[in-house]
Parts: C-alpha cells; sequence; structure tokens
C-alpha cells in the first residue's frame, strides 16, 4: 500500500469537519498564532502543498488569501472542498503529485505553505525548484514536518510501574532507507533526513533559510521536538 492508498482511507474514516479558525503546522504541532511566520496574508496568492483535508488551506482564505490547494488523495480532496463548502469559501484544488506544479505560473505566487507533507517526499530537490519556480521574488517558502529527532527515538517500556518513561534512540538519524510510521491506523512511509541536508537543499534551490523552529511540544513529558518548521525566502539561482 502506498500512502496516497494510506491517505485515502484514512479520509474515508474519518467523521467530522477540521477547524478552520487556526493554519495547523502539523496534527499536535504549533498555530500560526503561535508562530507567526506567514505574516498577514490578506490579498496574497497561496500554494497549499499536501494539503490533506484542506484545513490549512480554508483557514488561509478565510484569513483573505487566494489559496490553490494540491493533494494526491482524491477521498481527502472531497473532504477538502466539503470544508470549503460549509466555510463559504473558494480554493482552487488539484489532485496531484506536489512535485508536479505544471498548472501554476512561473513567478505568481506570495507564499507556498506545506503542512506535514513534505516528509513523503523523495526528491526533495525536485520540490524546491518548482516551489522557486512558482514563487514571486523574494516569495516565503513555509513548511514543517516530522522532527527527524522524534523519528529516532521511541519510549522504552518502565522497569516498575513507578519508574518514568525514557526515550530510547531506535533507528540512525543518519539512516537512508524510509521509515513507516502509523497514521489513523494505516501506514504511512516518511523520509528521514538530517537538518543539514534540508538546509543544503533550500540554499541549492535558490532560498535564504530565515527561520527554523523547533517547538516545544505539549505536556511534561516532552524530552525531544515533533515538529520541525522552516521559512526560506526565494533568491536567484
Amino acid at each position: 500500500m502506498n500512502n496516497t492508498e494510506s491517505w485515502d482511507r484514512i479520509a474515508s474514516q474519518r467523521s467530522g469537519a477540521a477547524a478552520t479558525d487556526v493554519v495547523q503546522y502539523g496534527p499536535d504541532g504549533p498555530t500560526e498564532d503561535d508562530v507567526r511566520l506567514l505574516g498577514n496574508v490578506a490579498g496574497k496568492r497561496i500554494l497549499d502543498l499536501g494539503c490533506g483535508d484542506g484545513q490549512a488551506a480554508v483557514a488561509l482564505t478565510l484569513r483573505g488569501a487566494t489559496t490553490i490547494a494540491v493533494d494526491s488523495s482524491v477521498r481527502m480532496l472531497d473532504r477538502a472542498r466539503t470544508l470549503a463548502e460549509r466555510a463559504g469559501v473558494r480554493v482552487e484544488w488539484h489532485q496531484g503529485d506536489v512535485a508536479d506544479l505544471a498548472f501554476v505560473r512561473a513567478e505568481s505566487i506570495d507564499i507556498v505553505f506545506s503542512a506535514y507533507s513534505l516528509g513523503e517526499v523523495g526528491d526533495l530537490h525536485r520540490v524546491f525548484r518548482q516551489v522557486h519556480r512558482v514563487l514571486k521574488n523574494r516569495g516565503a517558502f513555509v513548511f514543517s514536518y516530522e522532527h527527524p529527532i522524534d523519528l529516532c527515538v521511541g519510549r522504552a517500556p518502565p522497569d516498575t510501574p513507578s519508574t518514568p518513561i525514557n526515550r530510547v534512540v531506535r533507528m540512525s538519524y543518519f539512516t537512508e532507507d524510509p521509515v513507516t510510521v502509523e497514521r489513523d491506523g494505516h501506514p504511512i512511509r516518511l523520509y528521514v533526513r538530517t537538518v543539514s541536508e534540508v538546509f543544503y537543499a533550500l540554499t541549492r534551490g535558490g532560498f535564504r533559510v530565515e527561520v527554523l523552529a523547533e517547538p516545544r511540544p505539549l505536556g511534561g513529558d516532552a524530552l525531544v521536538p515533533h515538529t520541525i518548521i522552516w521559512r526560506g525566502r526565494k533568491e536567484g539561482l
């Protein structure tokens, strides 16, 4: 089963509508109100890569943006369209690969946003080239994904009921093989990349890194960050 098939099944199982009052950077990560990396989006053209059920795309449109959103899952896009209809907004939805942006004109986008989708992309350089092409000069590229350190550690079972649960390394931070995680009971394949690898890919792709955020998770047992967030600014190649 590939990731798209898993997301189709997840979409079919989900009930209820996603919240549209905030822009979320991950399932349990911070919101745009917390990190403030997008700025005032009113009047901006925004491209949402890997939009899922449309939560962020609809929220951005409600804040005054003109939003274009793409996702590989037909079922997720069905949920996204329903969400937009309920919110009374119009979003331009596209089904396809996040690295295939031929439908977007060059230098026509103010901000490219992506929450928790680029970790599923095998060829990150290809995505970055496409994002650079569609962004206007000095446009912002803001994206998040599972923090590689969080993917590398697990929880050790306690020796006794009163013993604290500790984090243990379960795989190498430098692994070159994809890993499989569970989302709503279904397998999703992710690519583990070091922070320096992503930094190099961004700079090679014509972006200047402005912000690298590692928000502290909620909860008293938070030992490592769950989410990593980048903001790059388009520069010439």
